[in-house]
Parts: structure tokens; C-alpha cells; sequence
């Protein structure tokens, strides 16, 4: 894996601000991602470029999981703290990973059988860093919408005040529809 994981890490930091500029144009357009739309181009950008220059540190780390901890938290508590609902900042981060993968096959060219091998050992260690990304996004959510209900109740306020005024509440479940 080794072979094809460092091309994939080396074309995802050189190309980051290229990768990110396309995964701007999604999250502007995309209806799942509306807090997105009036960010400034500067700011969003900025996500997506954190993530891709730190992919190296995320994707090649001896302990995953806790790289993840470390770079997600910091990506949830940024997030929520500009207000973005947690089902929107779990989107914009799945757009990330879908602007990894066309990219760099566009790029390569594979021309062994071993590099096939390599390519999907790769795509599936990314796929387990994006499920410790969920984990750790969804959990510090959790925790950041705890401690201001908690800090509220303290100050003789309503719990969710605050929040719904920053688009955070969630909608009420239904069909779920991918329409990307």
C-alpha cells in the first residue's frame, strides 16, 4: 500500500488548494449544505485546506483513531462555534472525501495489478479515517450542545435558545434522499 498511499498523500497536499476550490463549488451549490452559502469564500476554503494539507498526519498515523480525535475535535468545535448545524458539517466533510478519489484518479495511472491492490487498500484506509471523523464530530457535538443546555439552565434560560437561532436544531426525521 505503501507505493500508492504516498502518491495519493503527496498529489492531496500539493493539489490542496486545487481539491478544495473544486470541493467549494459542491458545498456552495449543494441544498444539504445551506450554512455553507454564505460563508466567505476565504472561510470555507479554509476547511477544506486544513483537512488536506493535514491528510498526511490523519492518513499515515500509527494510531488513527487518535490523530482523528485530534484534528476532528478541533474541526467540531470550530464548526459549531460558526454555527453550523452537525448534520451539515458531517456533510461538507463527506464532500471533502469525494474530492479526494476523482482527483487522484484523474491523476494516476495504474499499471500493475499490485497498484490496483494498493489503490483499494488506500481508499479503504481512508474510509476508516472518515468513520472516526463521524465518531469524533458527532461525539464533541454532543458534548459542546451539553455544556451550553447546562450553562443556559445555569443562567435561568431556555436550553436551546441560543442554538436554533444558529440553524442547529434538527429537522424532524423522514425519508432520507441522497440527491448528489
Amino acid at each position: 500500500m505503501k507505493g500508492y498511499a504516498s502518491r495519493l498523500i503527496e498529489l492531496t497536499e500539493k493539489q490542496a488548494e486545487r481539491i478544495a476550490l473544486q470541493w467549494l463549488g459542491d458545498v456552495r451549490g449543494n441544498p444539504k449544505t445551506p450554512s455553507y452559502h454564505t460563508f466567505s469564500d476565504e472561510k470555507a476554503l479554509a476547511h477544506a485546506v486544513a483537512f488536506y494539507r493535514n491528510f498526511r498526519t490523519l492518513f499515515g498515523a500509527d494510531r488513527p483513531f487518535e490523530a482523528a480525535q485530534k484534528f476532528f475535535t478541533k474541526y467540531a468545535d470550530e464548526r459549531y462555534s460558526e454555527g453550523i448545524p452537525l448534520h451539515e458539517a458531517l456533510y461538507a466533510l463527506i464532500l471533502m472525501r469525494r474530492h479526494i478519489w476523482p482527483f487522484a484518479e484523474f491523476q494516476a495511472q495504474f499499471v500493475s495489478s499490485l497498484e490496483h491492490q494498493q489503490a483499494a487498500e488506500s481508499l479503504t484506509r481512508t474510509i476508516l479515517l472518515f468513520d472516526d471523523a463521524t465518531y469524533v464530530i458527532t461525539g464533541r457535538y454532543e458534548e459542546l450542545m451539553r455544556r451550553e443546555t447546562e450553562e443556559r439552565l445555569r443562567r435561568g434560560g431556555r436550553p436551546h435558545a441560543g442554538r436554533q437561532a444558529a440553524g442547529a436544531r434538527l429537522k424532524p426525521a423522514g425519508r432520507l434522499r441522497d440527491t448528489t
